[in-house]
């Protein structure tokens, strides 16, 4: 299989005007250079490489906080030359209008900013700064003032785990695009957190899945919860889609994260370096680096080996190697019990065939959803007797998945 990165996510910074007491980076306030960041010459052939590795590829520019970075616009600027979907993962603290106004000329696509609590003194207890609710909410105000597309980060913990739905509500309020809920991975500042319960963390996937369906401009979806795709085709057996605009673990698949050193992991949960920039090519150490091949092979231990689907979900590796210490093992916060029978893989169609132009729909599908959704396809056409697939019958079933 050809793999492909589709997306990254560069920590450009450690530094950080918040303390949020989650903090993978563990970042805080530093002055530029303190902690060996890539410099701005550095960050430019790191992103010539990107584009060489796929020109198409979303580049997620975040930190610590990106815009304490001095040469953030011009890296954004020279991605979105490069023909990279630039995306700036921010607190929100610190949009004001004239910083709003430079993100939108310098070819950011959007920003995803972080939203814990809907009260104010929780959300600001978490991210360790007085008054960060109310600079963020007014953030949302000025992007969506502007015309700047953003999407709503919200960290899931013990503390806010009730108030999902409400944080929902408020950003389709406030005209998110997006609602993204991650499930914390104990690294970094976090690692001494509380989890949620596996029972919590598989009430909640059912929350976003009931919340995901609802439909609308918003989308709302799962972050470090490839389950997610399980308990979607659990609850709708007989929907051919189900989960299928949810991706499964990407890490080292479709996704690599740069830390601000130049470290290439496997996601920014997963402390393990393929390789720093500094001293090995990106193209080697996508190609070549021994973890990555490791986290791509189908050698997955325990139930997450047996299980019917590991190919659409595959459990948190990051997860997996944060409590058991081993990347390949089970997931340890998966309830559900293997039955040992194996979901059908995409290329066990039989005599079904593909029209030229139907195939070439298909390659327009985001990569990393792609074969959920050809899945989706041979089943309904296996279902309904068909024996050639053409774009007529994908335009009759593209209403089931919305664009990503």
């Amino acid at each position: 299989m050809d793999y492909v990165p589709f997306i990254v996510s560069w920590n450009s910074t450690k530094r950080c005007n918040l303390k949020c007491a989650h903090c993978y980076l563990d970042a805080r306030e530093l002055e530029f250079g303190g902690e060996d960041e890539l410099t701005t010459d550095e960050g430019i052939q790191l992103i010539d490489s990107i584009a060489s590795l796929n020109p198409k590829a979303f580049l997620i520019l975040t930190g610590g906080e990106p815009l304490l970075r001095e040469d953030v616009f011009e890296l954004a600027s020279h991605a979105s030359s490069r023909g990279l979907m630039v995306l700036l993962g921010t607190n929100g603290t610190l949009l004001d209008e004239a910083m709003v106004k430079k993100i939108k000329g310098c070819g950011i696509r959007g920003l995803g900013m972080s939203l814990d609590s809907m009260d104010p003194e929780v959300h600001d207890s978490f991210r360790g700064m007085a008054g960060s609710w109310s600079n963020t909410v007014e953030g949302m105000n000025r992007c969506r003032s502007a015309g700047l597309d953003f999407q709503v980060q919200t960290t899931a913990t013990r503390g806010n785990i009730s108030e999902i739905a409400s944080i929902i509500d408020y950003s389709r309020e406030m005209g998110a695009r997006v609602f993204n809920l991650f499930f914390l991975v104990c690294t970094g500042r976090g690692q001494d957190l509380t989890d949620l319960t596996p029972q919590e963390y598989e009430e909640a996937l059912s929350l976003l899945l009931e919340e995901h369906s609802k439909g609308g401009d918003m989308m709302v979806r799962a972050r470090c919860a490839p389950h997610f795709k399980r308990v979607a085709r659990q609850k709708n057996p007989d929907d051919f889609f189900a989960g299928a605009e949810m991706s499964g673990c990407l890490a080292a698949k479709n996704y690599f994260r740069v830390t601000p050193n130049g470290d290439v992991t496997p996601c920014p949960y997963m402390p393990l370096s393929a390789g720093n920039l500094r001293e090995k090519g990106l193209e080697s150490i996508w190609h070549d680096s021994e973890l990555f091949h490791n986290l791509r092979s189908s050698s997955l231990k325990g139930k997450c080996g047996r299980c019917e689907f590991n190919e659409i979900c595959g459990g948190c590796r990051a997860r997996a190697l944060a409590i058991k210490g081993d990347a390949m093992e089970e997931d340890p916060w998966c309830l559900h019990q293997p039955s040992g029978k194996k979901e059908m893989d995409a290329e066990e169609q039989g005599d079904l065939q593909w029209t030229p132009d139907a195939e070439k729909l298909m390659d327009k599908i985001p990569f990393f959803i792609r074969n959920s959704v050809k899945k989706g396809v041979i089943e309904y056409a296996k279902k309904e007797g068909l024996s050639l697939i053409t774009p007529e019958i994908l335009s009759k079933l593209k209403r089931k998945v919305r664009p990503h």
